[in-house]
């Protein structure tokens, strides 16, 4: 499924958000990084109807990285 740029946007912004919350936390980037990866997922199942495996499927193939 190719997602539409507005889509993408707000997907990457609710990974981002997500990680930098949890930086700001003190957790580790690979916990952080997980933690985005399933907020963008919940996130993006919830805009498109996708299940919720599918949607990880679709943020992962996007390869966000935390900003450290």
């Amino acid at each position: 499924m190719a997602l539409d740029p507005s889509v993408r946007l707000m997907v990457t912004e609710a990974y981002e958000e997500t990680v930098a919350e949890a930086m700001a936390q003190g957790q580790p980037a690979a916990t952080a990084h997980r933690e985005g990866t399933t907020a963008a997922a919940m996130f993006l199942a919830s805009m498109s109807g996708l299940e919720d495996a599918a949607a990880r499927v679709e943020v992962e193939a996007l390869g966000l990285k935390p900003e450290q």
